[in-house]
């Protein structure tokens, strides 16, 4: 049930030209179209799925230029993308605007685990590899570097094609197993900027490209080679590997064509490479190429592609370029001023500490002090709300209510000044203006305000009321 057999039978119910079936012979044709595509769909995703897991698992890089590089620097960079690929970032931009912060912020989504930085001074060439998030970093000076197109015009034959830089290619280290801290530390770092692999599972077809670096430890140099890999098959003649490589000699001078099985022919230099021991090997399984089969002995060959680059350590520093100075390939102190200067940087950096710490609570005290606030203020409105609640007036102006009539004001003042007349008719004095001093006012003609005259003017002049009557 592959692709080839679905598409067969849709075409043959269709009618298709050439197919030898009719425009009737399958009734509904949509069926197994949309059954073989909805598969398609399905083997894609998990394709798609396989190959973001793959992506993610494995070291990224962003390779740039820093201060004005010129020509021959920037073609140096453009080289040393090519070589990490393809788990770098080919075409990135640079702008003179931008900082290392700025590739710092997009690097966490992007999975950029590495910074390959050069930079140009007036004396020297220098190489910056920053490990993210925490560092650390290590600095190198170039010493002496080939650009790629140069490697490529000193060779009569290179071997280089686009189908090289699909894979990353294997990273080879040599010399490194001094116990040095600063040795170790280039090794990991390297070792972490290309891919892992697993020599039980890989696949040769994939490895197409290796990079060799080599540290020479009396010079303290770092020696940077780029190379392409080829499998060629050994054991039998030149002549039969060029029939192999569809390649046919030059047998004009041969009597028979046994000879060209047996005996070698006057090949170019660049054709008569030597294989030994030294580059023999059992292949574990096929390899792409011409006799190159499973458990075969076949030659492996390198071929330079560049660029080239001779590196020398100056220093290793903790963090992105801003910690203390690990090592120092120069500078050379004495163990009581590094431990002065570790000192000072550790009374810095709790300073520092102590000075983050009395802002958080500064922070946290304001914080407190404006919940208390808020917490106050809504109590004292909930206390105003009940008193509204039970007095049924909160004493305070209505802004919403009507305002009193102007007709009704007039009437309640004329009523307080009948009733005032009234008492000084009866009893003859001014009434009294203070709180509970006077007599009490009443309406004129009503019993109550007969009553309250007759005491007045009774205690005034002293006369007993029986007398009166």
């Amino acid at each position: 049930m592959g692709h080839g057999n679905g598409t067969q039978e849709w075409a043959v119910g269709c009618g298709c030209p050439g197919a030898g079936g009719s425009p009737h012979a399958h009734p509904h044709p949509g069926a197994v179209r949309s059954r073989q595509s909805r598969r398609q769909r399905q083997q894609r995703a998990a394709a798609q799925l396989r190959a973001q897991q793959d992506f993610s698992s494995v070291p990224h890089s962003f390779v740039l230029g820093r201060g004005r590089p010129g020509r021959c620097l920037r073609g140096l960079v453009a080289d040393v993308r090519r070589v990490l690929e393809p788990f770098t970032a080919r075409a990135l931009r640079v702008r003179k605007s931008n900082s290392l912060k700025d590739f710092v912020a997009v690097a966490g989504p992007l999975g950029v685990t590495h910074f390959l930085v050069f930079s140009k001074s007036a004396s020297s060439i220098n190489l910056k590899v920053f490990r993210l998030p925490g560092g650390p970093t290590l600095t190198f000076k170039v010493m002496e570097y080939s650009l790629l197109r140069d490697v490529v015009s000193a060779l009569r034959r290179h071997r280089m094609h686009e189908q090289q830089f699909r894979h990353a290619p294997l990273l080879v280290l040599s010399n490194f197993g001094l116990q040095h801290i600063h040795v170790k530390l280039m090794a990991s770092t390297f070792q972490n900027l290309f891919p892992s692999i697993n020599v039980h599972t890989v696949n040769l077809n994939s490895i197409k490209r290796c990079v060799l670096i080599t540290y020479e430890a009396e010079t303290q140099l770092l020696h940077f080679r780029h190379y392409s890999v080829k499998v060629v098959p050994v054991g039998v003649s030149k002549g039969l590997k060029k029939l192999l490589q569809e390649k046919f000699p030059n047998m004009s001078r041969l009597e028979d064509i046994s000879e060209l099985l047996v005996k070698d022919l006057n090949l170019s230099e660049s054709e008569a490479e030597q294989d030994g021991p030294h580059n023999v090997t059992e292949l574990p399984q096929a390899y792409a190429g011409r006799g190159n089969a499973k458990a075969q002995q076949s030659a492996v060959r390198l071929t330079e592609i560049g660029p080239r680059m001779t590196l020398r350590l100056c220093k290793v520093e903790e963090g992105l370029a801003q910690g203390n100075v690990l090592y120092h390939g120069f500078v050379h102190k004495p163990e009581a001023e590094v431990q002065a200067l570790l000192a000072r940087q550790e009374a810095k950096l709790q300073l520092r500490a102590e000075r983050r710490q009395r802002q958080e609570e500064a922070v946290e005290r304001k914080r407190r002090q404006r919940q208390a606030q808020r917490e106050r203020s809504l109590e004292g409105m909930r206390r105003k709300r009940q008193r509204q609640e039970q007095d049924g007036d909160s004493g305070a102006e209505d802004p919403g209510a009507p305002e009193p009539d102007a007709a009704q004001q007039e009437e309640e003042e004329e009523e307080e000044e009948s009733d005032a007349e009234h008492y000084r008719r009866e009893v003859g004095e001014e009434p009294d203006q203070g709180e509970g001093s006077g007599p009490p006012l009443a309406l004129p003609g009503s019993a109550s305000a007969g009553a309250a005259s007759h005491r007045s003017i009774a205690s005034h002049r002293s006369i007993p009321l029986e007398n009166q009557e």
